[in-house]
């Protein structure tokens, strides 16, 4: 009998072990948004059910090398106009999933749809937003600025690629 009591443990731990394996430091975000790991777990389950209902698909390569040329331009053009390079990457992020099919309703819900194929990156998107919201009210220096850069550009590199074309060298961390 001790076996068969131990198997709910193992069934569970199994389950926790998947969903930190898929969501990454998403997971421990959520574990302390939601208070339990139960509630957690919930909510993380929630959102690969919602995930699988949506649309998601990726770029073909022509609209990626245009992405990606969009991107070099963007980043280009922080030098002379930090501001709006920021308007603009945050622009050109939102653009890049709605075209690969994300539902843009709020902030908090992309950022859920992110998380459960881009675990580790949806912290870059959630930092560069808030830098992105400081600029807007004045509240961020050049140096936030170029670290939003960074962190769309992560996010930027694995929704649309970084592909043989892509400048890495530029903004690097």
């Amino acid at each position: 009998m001790p076996i068969k009591q131990d198997q709910p443990a193992i069934a569970n731990k199994r389950r926790t072990d998947a969903l930190r394996g898929r969501f990454g430091p998403e997971y421990d975000r959520a574990l302390r948004s939601d208070g339990s790991r139960r509630e957690a777990e919930s909510d993380l389950r929630e959102r690969v059910d919602r995930h699988e209902a949506l649309d998601i698909k990726p770029l073909d390569p022509n609209t990626a090398v245009r992405y990606r040329q969009e991107w070099r331009d963007v980043q280009a053009r922080f030098v002379d106009a930090p501001e709006d390079a920021l308007r603009r990457a945050d622009g050109l992020i939102t653009e890049v999933m709605q075209r690969r099919g994300y539902p843009m309703s709020d902030f908090e819900q992309r950022s859920a749809d992110l998380s459960v194929e881009h675990g580790a990156t949806v912290q870059d998107y959630r930092a560069a937003h808030a830098i992105s919201l400081a600029t807007e009210h004045g509240q961020s220096t050049t140096e936030d600025q170029r670290e939003a850069m960074v962190h769309y550009r992560s996010l930027f590199d694995e929704m649309v690629g970084a592909g043989t074309d892509s400048n890495d060298g530029a903004m690097s961390r």
